[in-house]
């Protein structure tokens, strides 16, 4: 009986591999999915082998089983047969070409056609979440291992991940992670005096800002006519000094605009929930990067004449389900195709990657984005974890937290190879965080991990940038990595070591 089947699947692939591009793969014998248990523990030993897990290595049968574990929905990426690799020059991709069209109508075609010989009622409209119209993928809505085996087939297909399923972390220390990851932001009662300096026109200006050097840097730039976006969880409606009065005090001249591609509803046919921060940590980014120098006793922004462009795409700081990949892939397609946009910070990733956020960040760095990623903040997943998704890409600059002296990282930051910057934010011996805007009123927070240290360094980056506002992505990026105090010599784990805000932006 076992020879018996073994020569089944063997028949059934050979087929398959021999089908052409519009040929309809016969029917396969339909198995009972793989335990999710099963699934996450080689998931998990994938990670903490190679730091890193990637869906093509993984069988039909798995990818089949975490749909159906999952919300079912396969994110499938296409390109025309014979077109060489695209992930260098995503953006100047344009689906609606012809031969882009043709090859995604046949995956969609030919998967109802699949999938109808196990379901005779299933429809075009049934199978078909949504073809992106500037990104090359498709969600699909698959629950047959016979189309998963199929796309796999095609060599069309880029890639064909499930795109809503999430792991159970509870089988390692540090347990799961939570659907309100990183959210929250109170105002902090207890924050000691020697935390924050009182600066004029009486703001307060975090004790973090001076360990990395911007204040002084202000005598030169305060992010003027930069502009900075945001992905994140939105920001606070209730914090008026990123909204009424984000020009306010020695901040004037700039704008503040939100936007929200995040769906909480798990229809794909609802509508974005909109632009107002419901967890808080995007309203924290937020005020560290670019609240205003006011007069009301509200902490400073790093680049306080910055304009800011927040977009919610995530319901937390983990982007783990359908609806934050697909909310954090539009919010960078839409902050790609802005040119008042120079640069993106995302504190917020992912244990493992996803193709179709990958596509998107590709996107907006191929309209010449400088993209800020967090290393990993263990609020959620333990430290034997290294650089998260997508800081780990070659496209984006990976931050990391670190201590006041000497270089360790903070009690809940993640660091490794991949890391490019870190940014001091947390204190010796109490261990304090800099401070930020709370959801509402004058009284600051404060926030830590390797979030804090990515929108530090965006800020960062931002007055480099009004210096020299002529300059490219790149020669912002070296006058920062040159400034950096482990310069010219490269950490295994800290990049180029801390930045240094006054000396590049004078540099």
């Amino acid at each position: 009986m076992k020879n018996t089947r073994i020569s089944l699947v063997l028949l059934a692939f050979l087929l398959l591999a021999c089908a052409d591009e519009n040929s309809v793969a016969p029917v396969i014998e339909q198995k009972d999915p793989i335990a999710k248990s099963d699934i996450d523990a080689e998931i998990i030993s994938s990670l903490q082998e190679n730091d890193e897990f990637n869906w093509k290595e993984a069988s039909d049968e798995v990818i089949w089983s975490a749909l159906i574990h999952g919300d079912s929905i396969l994110s499938v990426g296409y390109q025309p047969v014979g077109e060489s690799n695209i992930n260098g020059r995503i953006s100047e991709i344009d689906i609606q070409q012809t031969d882009w069209i043709e090859v995604s109508k046949s995956i969609i075609d030919n998967s109802v056609a699949i999938a109808q010989k196990s379901n005779a009622t299933i429809q075009e409209e049934d199978l078909e979440v949504r073809r992106h119209n500037v990104l090359p993928f498709i969600d699909m809505k698959v629950t047959s291992l016979e189309v998963v085996r199929y796309l796999r087939t095609l060599e069309s297909v880029r890639y064909a991940e499930p795109l809503g399923y999430e792991v159970d972390f509870s089988s390692v220390a540090g347990g799961r992670i939570e659907s309100n990851s990183g959210c929250s932001n109170d105002p902090d009662y207890g924050i000691p005096s020697s935390d924050y300096t009182n600066i004029a026109p009486g703001a307060k200006a975090s004790w973090h800002l001076y360990a990395n050097n911007i204040v002084n840097a202000w005598s030169s730039s305060t992010g003027q006519g930069i502009g900075i976006g945001l992905i994140d969880t939105g920001i606070s409606s209730n914090q008026d000094n990123l909204n009424s009065n984000f020009n306010s005090g020695y901040s004037s001249g700039r704008y503040v605009n939100k936007e929200g591609f995040y769906r909480s509803s798990w229809w794909w046919w609802s509508k974005p929930d909109g632009p107002n921060d419901k967890c808080g940590h995007g309203t924290a980014m937020a005020g560290v990067m670019a609240a205003p120098r006011s007069n009301d006793g509200s902490s400073v922004g790093v680049a306080y004449n910055a304009n800011l462009v927040s977009v919610r795409g995530t319901g937390d700081v983990v982007i783990n389900n359908s609806r934050e990949k697909t909310g954090v892939s539009d919010a960078l397609v839409y902050l790609g195709n802005r040119s008042d946009v120079k640069i993106i910070s995302m504190s917020i990733g992912d244990v493992f990657s996803n193709s179709k956020v990958a596509d998107a960040v590709r996107y907006a760095y191929g309209r010449g984005k400088l993209i800020f990623a967090a290393a990993g903040t263990s609020t959620s997943f333990t430290n034997w974890f290294g650089v998260i998704f997508p800081a780990n890409m070659n496209e984006t600059v990976a931050v990391t937290g670190i201590k006041e002296s000497g270089y360790t990282r903070c009690d809940i930051c993640h660091s490794g190879s991949k890391v490019d910057f870190t940014v001091i934010m947390e204190r010796n011996g109490t261990e304090n965080h800099p401070l930020s805007l709370a959801m509402s009123g004058s009284q600051p927070s404060t926030v830590g991990g390797s979030s804090v240290a990515t929108a530090t360094a965006a800020g960062i980056a931002a007055l480099v940038w009004a210096k020299n506002p002529g300059m490219s992505r790149e020669q912002v990026l070296d006058k920062m990595k040159r400034t950096a105090d482990l310069y010219p010599n490269r950490s295994s784990s800290y990049g180029w070591g801390t930045l240094d805000a006054a000396a590049a932006v004078n540099y």
